[in-house]
């Protein structure tokens, strides 16, 4: 799958991001704890510089825990990166943050503007929650569906902490096929933007793999089928999603496995990891390097024509 997503508030929300970040000290990027990878921005990667930075892993309660501290370590060897995962569950962990980015820029906590942050993040991490309970009061709006805020904010945290909101932001095209599947597996892009059953069998082939004993426990299964089909046809028969004739309705139990898994009903569930991260960007670039070649040839062949 490969999803282009890019809508006009976009566009101007990463340009407002460019033109705001030397005033920034501290970037405060909230990622999906199930999919550290994915929902990371690579703008913001290439941006960013040296600046400091906190990655906020959100929705740590649906996410493996085990997994999640391996995420931890790797972000955490990162330059001037801290990370913090947490859950709207727990608000007193997110209100460590204010104090992170004191740490993080102690030379600049007793300047009169005060730490001047950036909080980013795709559609439907759950940064506009997270600014709430921040801000101590409702100041962004909240939705389960994508690209809820469209403008950015500026919000007094208190603590000598000023935070500047901005927009959800997806970057042009997600080239890694496999992010594609993750993010709308999770719903950070909207739903119509994606098929159902095509994103099912991608999520029910990588859980039968890593977490064969939840998708047995979650559907009493007596056998689990090794195979996504067998697998979907099986769990279709056992919630009743049938046509007439007794054929499986593929589309409906694969929202149903979505919802599950969107909710946590499935387990606590993360969908990579550092090693399979390093496996994917390498295939990516390897397929970069193909099609620049490619591109090459054809301009060589245009010019020898003429």
């Amino acid at each position: 799958m490969q999803i282009q997503w890019y809508p006009g508030h976009m566009y101007k929300a990463t340009k407002a991001f460019k033109q705001v970040l030397p005033r920034i000290d501290v970037i405060i990027e909230v990622l999906d704890a199930r999919l550290p990878f994915s929902s990371e921005n690579p703008v913001v990667a290439q941006l960013r510089a040296d600046k400091p930075c906190i990655k906020v892993l959100n929705k740590s309660d649906l996410a493996d825990p085990l997994k999640t501290q391996l995420w931890q370590d790797y972000l955490e060897q990162q330059l001037a990166t801290r990370s913090l995962a947490v859950t709207m569950h727990e608000p007193d962990r997110i209100k460590q943050i204010p104090g992170l980015c004191r740490k993080l820029v102690p030379h600049k906590t007793t300047r009169e503007r005060g730490i001047h942050a950036m909080i980013m993040g795709i559609p439907n991490v759950g940064k506009s929650t997270l600014i709430n309970i921040l801000a101590g009061r409702v100041i962004a709006k909240t939705g389960n569906e994508p690209a809820v805020t469209r403008h950015q904010q500026r919000i007094d945290l208190g603590q000598g902490v000023v935070l500047l909101d901005t927009p959800g932001v997806l970057w042009p095209n997600i080239e890694n096929s496999h992010s594609g599947y993750r993010l709308a597996a999770t719903g950070a892009v909207k739903d119509t933007a994606m098929r159902y059953d095509d994103v099912a069998f991608y999520i029910a082939e990588y859980l039968l793999q890593h977490y064969p004993d939840a998708l047995q426990q979650r559907f009493d299964l007596q056998e689990l089928p090794p195979a996504e089909l067998a697998f979907m046809e099986a769990i279709g028969k056992k919630r009743g999603c049938l046509r007439g004739g007794g054929d499986v309705d593929l589309e409906k139990i694969s929202k149903i496995l979505i919802a599950e898994l969107r909710s946590g009903s499935l387990g606590r569930i993360t969908l990579e990891t550092p090693a399979m991260m390093a496996r994917e960007k390498n295939a990516v670039e390897k397929k970069r390097a193909l099609k620049k070649a490619k591109e090459e040839a054809r301009k060589n062949r245009r010019k020898g024509k003429r």
